[in-house]
C-alpha cells in the first residue's frame, strides 16, 4: 500500500488498471489489485464465514445500540468491531444441523461498568405490551438515578429489533414497553442496559428471557 497527496487533478477513488485508490485514516492510498486465487478454502476458513455471516446479520438490526455502547475503542477497533468479534466467539454456536445459531442467553448489546439492572422481572400485559420492573440501585458503585434505560425487543423470525430508549431514569423503576401491533403472538428475545445521563458510560446488559407478545 502507498500513499499519496494530491495533484492537479485531486485524489481518486475506485479501481484504475491494476490498483485500487481510496481514503484511509485521512489519507489518499493506493492498494493494488488482490491476486484471485482457485485454491478451495479449509474447513475453518468456512466455519468462520458462516460464523461471521451470522453474527453481522444479528447484529445489524440493533448496530445504533452497540457501535455506542460496546466498550471502548482499542487502537483501530470500534465498539461495533468489538461486539462482531465477541459475538464469532461466543454467541454463535452450532445449532446441530451442520449450521450456526445464536445463544440467545449470551447475547450482549452494551458492554460496560456502570451498574446493570438490579431484580428485572417481566409481564406481559394485552396488547402487545410488556411491564418491565426493576430495583433503584441508585447510589450502588457508579449507578445514578440519572442513568438512562436502553431496551432491545429482538424478533429473530423477523431479524428486526425495537429499541426502546425513551429517557426513562433508573429510579423510574418501571417502565412500559409497547409493541408494534402487527407483532402480535410472535415471540421476542428482550435485552435491557443502562447508560449515563452524558451516554458516555454503559452497563454490561441483561438478557430478560423471552416473551410472546400477547
Amino acid at each position: 500500500m502507498a500513499t499519496f497527496e494530491k495533484g492537479i487533478l485531486g485524489g481518486f477513488s475506485g479501481k484504475v488498471g491494476s490498483v485500487i485508490g481510496a481514503r484511509w485514516r485521512g489519507k489518499n492510498v493506493l492498494r493494488s489489485l488482490p491476486a484471485s486465487s482457485t485454491k478451495a478454502p479449509t474447513d475453518l476458513q468456512v466455519e468462520q464465514r458462516l460464523r461471521f455471516s451470522v453474527a453481522i446479520a444479528f447484529l445489524n438490526p440493533v448496530k445504533s445500540v452497540v457501535s455506542l455502547y460496546f466498550g471502548k475503542r482499542q487502537k483501530d477497533k470500534s465498539a461495533y468491531n468489538l461486539a462482531t468479534s465477541y459475538f464469532i466467539k461466543e454467541v454463535v454456536v452450532p445449532d446441530g444441523a451442520g449450521g450456526f445459531t445464536i445463544d440467545a442467553a449470551k447475547v450482549l448489546i452494551s458492554k460496560g461498568d456502570l451498574q446493570g439492572l438490579a431484580n428485572p422481572a417481566t409481564a406481559v400485559a394485552a396488547n402487545q405490551l410488556v411491564n418491565l420492573t426493576w430495583a433503584d440501585n441508585s447510589g450502588q458503585g457508579f449507578a445514578n438515578a440519572t442513568d438512562k434505560l436502553i431496551v432491545v425487543g429482538y424478533i429473530e423470525t423477523l431479524a428486526r429489533a425495537v429499541i426502546f430508549n425513551d429517557g426513562i431514569r433508573r429510579n423510574a423503576a418501571a417502565a412500559a414497553l409497547q409493541f408494534p401491533a402487527y407483532m402480535a403472538g410472535m415471540e421476542v428475545m428482550l435485552y435491557a442496559t443502562f447508560v449515563t445521563e452524558s451516554e458516555d458510560e454503559a452497563a454490561t446488559s441483561l438478557y430478560l428471557g423471552d416473551v410472546t407478545l400477547s
